[in-house]
């Protein structure tokens, strides 16, 4: 157990439902169980709407369960994700200052990343301009270079990876692939299964908010496949 930094224990996320003028609920999560460890390469699998954004807003903290149990390690999670912006009227230099210290880190440190992160982002002028000027590969470019500056404990990226030109796209993989290298923790949810293939040595598949399979890479993969071409209901 010393190598767990997070435990989630049959966790259950509810939202109030817009549909419902009653004050009804649904859960994005509904049953969730997931041991995350020191060091590993986690892919998130599902199809749309099986909860693997909301499962990583659990993990960094955004979220707090509505059930069950959640046990952290007392390690720094930062979240990579295009539906999770930046504080819009404040400038790129600054959200990055932001990201820093709600990871725990002193401002002095985070201002001596900034020429790394300023550099890594080629955003050039717009660094000191709002991020509400900013398009959504920029706000990647931002994101990452942050990430990848400011070094959480653990890394949960949401579908990011496939956003900007190609050139970033090979740069940002490339240090990603650098950080795995180190034993650093990341979490990918992506549903280009060959992102995952080449990053990710286990795999949680979820689908309507609960847990079906965790293990290998492969395992998960073949049963995944079976379920999508013989889904239960055709059976």
């Amino acid at each position: 157990m010393n190598d767990v930094v997070i435990e989630l224990d049959h966790v259950g996320i509810a939202f109030a439902s817009q549909r419902s003028l009653g004050g009804g609920r649904y859960w994005a999560l509904e049953d969730v169980s997931l041991q995350l460890r020191r060091g590993e390469r986690l892919g998130v699998i599902g199809r749309n709407g099986a909860g693997k954004s909301t499962l990583l807003r659990v993990l960094a903290g955004i979220l707090v369960p509505d059930r069950g149990t959640i046990r952290r390690g007392g390690v720094s999670c930062q979240l990579m994700s295009l539906a999770l912006g930046f504080v819009p009227h404040l400038s790129g230099r600054d959200n990055a200052i932001l990201s820093g210290l709600l990871l725990g880190l002193r401002r002095r440190d985070i201002v001596a990343r900034l020429p790394a992160i300023h550099a890594f982002s080629e955003l050039g002028d717009f660094f000191d301009k709002p991020i509400a000027t900013y398009s959504a590969g920029m706000n990647l470019r931002l994101a990452f270079a942050v990430a990848i500056q400011v070094e959480p404990d653990v890394l949960l990226i949401d579908e990011v990876l496939s956003v900007g030109d190609a050139e970033f796209q090979e740069k940002s993989g490339a240090a990603l692939r650098a950080r795995m290298g180190e034993g650093h923790t990341v979490v990918l949810v992506s549903h280009d299964e060959k992102q995952i293939a080449e990053r990710c040595d286990r795999v949680l598949w979820i689908e309507h908010g609960r847990s079906v399979l965790e293990g290998p890479r492969d395992e998960v993969f073949e049963a995944y496949h079976r379920d999508l071409h013989h889904p239960p209901e055709a059976a």
